[in-house]
Parts: C-alpha cells; structure tokens; sequence
C-alpha cells in the first residue's frame, strides 16, 4: 500500500463507496431478478416496465459512481456511460411499442457498450483498488449478453425472461467486487 497519507485517503475514501454501491447494485439486482420473474407470470405490463427500468437504474447507478470517485480520477466514461444509459431507457421504452424483439436488440447495443465501459473502468481501477478481476470479468459477460441479445432477439425463447440470467450475474459480479473491496478498505484505513 502506497504511504502516502493523501493517496491512501483517496483509496479508502473510493473503495467505501464503492463497496457501499455494489451492494447497493446486488440488491437493486436481485429484488429486480424477483419482481420481473413474478410479474412475468402475472402481470406483461409490469415486467415490461421492469424492462425500461433497468438501463435507468444503471445511469442512477453510474451518478454515484461518479461521486464514489476523487476529484483528480478523470470520470468520462462514467459520463459516456450515463448518456448512453439515458438514451437506451428511452429506446427501450419507444422500442417495446414494436415489441420485445426489437427492445432486446436495443437492450442488447447497450449491454455491449456499457460492458465495455465496465471493463475499461475495472482495468484503470485495478491498480488503485485491486480486486477488480470480476467487474474486468462481467464487462466482458455483459458485451457478449449483449451481442447474443441482439442475434438472438427474434428467436422464439427469447423474450425478457432472458435478462434474469443477465441480471443475477451482474449481481454476482458486483458482490463479489464489493467483498473484495472490504479488504481494500481495511488495508487503505491502516495506511491512513
């Protein structure tokens, strides 16, 4: 761990809140993996709108993340990736009036980039943060969801359902990097 008392500031400061938004992100992930698989069942009206809400929670998401940051961290992707998130809710929602086919695709073109905004961020973040290895990993799983949502969004199995897989490793993902960001903490705060 680096000695210096303002970098080690910034780590531990980072690595909390951090932390404290990939749990917060398991959460959001796994209430959303079980509202939509009951509303499926029930109610199409309401795992349609669980649909548009997931590329919107994400940019709510990348906002904290954005704060989670030290000022002097260079923060353009975080805003890239808000932007496209904003712009896929409303492609989402305005493509769903098509049908689902046509919203997986556009769900799809934006698992692909925001995995690859996730993984260039894991990437920087390693050397700071450690621990990186599953958000380096769920970019990766998210470009490739997002590439088979989109070659396979008019197959007859492929419907919203097929976004719990997506979400639950997400989920997974993001705890993992949340337990890993523990140790970070406790070793920032014996530096501090």
């Amino acid at each position: 761990m680096n000695s210096n008392p303002a970098v080690s500031a910034d780590t531990f400061q980072t690595a909390r809140s951090l932390r404290t938004l990939y749990f917060l992100r398991t959460t959001f992930s796994v209430l959303w993996i079980i509202l939509l698989s009951v509303s499926l069942k029930t109610n199409p009206q309401v795992a349609s709108f669980l649909f548009i809400i997931y590329p919107a929670w994400d940019v709510f998401a990348t906002f904290l993340d954005i704060r989670a940051n030290p000022r002097h961290v260079t923060k353009t992707p975080q805003y890239v990736n808000a932007v496209i998130g904003i712009i896929t809710t409303i492609g989402v929602a305005l493509a769903l009036q098509k049908g689902v086919p046509e919203a997986l695709i556009v769900f799809g073109i934006w698992a692909v980039v925001a995995g690859l905004i996730q993984l260039i961020l894991g990437l920087r973040r390693r050397r700071q943060l450690g621990g990186q290895w599953a958000m380096i990993l769920s970019g990766g799983q998210s470009m490739l969801a997002g590439g088979s949502f989109i070659l396979l969004a008019h197959s007859p199995t492929m419907g919203i359902n097929s976004l719990v897989g997506y979400s639950a490793f997400g989920a997974f993902y993001f705890l993992i990097t949340a337990l890993r960001l523990t140790k970070t903490v406790r070793m920032a705060k014996l530096a501090v």
